[in-house]
């Protein structure tokens, strides 16, 4: 999965609005190079699973942790085994590359 790569050495950009968000087939190019990840509407999720609650908080502040770096925030769902992390860049109304960036990272955070 080389394009994981390519993706996750790319840093987010600011995004303010003012520029459109990512068309539906510029989107599912980009989830081709995703591990899993689901489309819906104006965002992308995808589902983590873990042994224990511990695990599950060492990976939400470990998410945490890049998304602060990267200034591009997801919606989590933090259950006793499960997180689930959401994209979308709320500022245009849908989608942008940050939230693909973003997701081949959190991909790259769960195979640590």
């Amino acid at each position: 999965m080389s394009n994981v790569c390519d993706l996750n050495n790319k840093n987010c950009k600011p995004c303010e609005g003012g520029v459109p968000a990512l068309t539906s087939a510029e989107a599912q190019q980009l989830l081709k190079q995703l591990d899993a990840w689901e489309l819906n509407d104006a965002h992308i999720s995808k589902t983590f699973s873990f042994k224990n609650y511990y695990q599950v908080l060492a990976f939400v502040n470990a998410a945490a942790w890049m998304t602060h770096r990267e200034d591009h925030h997801p919606d989590l769902t933090v259950t006793f085994n499960q997180c689930r992390v959401e994209y979308s860049t709320h500022a245009i109304g849908g989608l942008s590359e940050n939230d693909f960036i973003c997701a081949a990272k959190v991909d790259a955070l769960f195979q640590l």
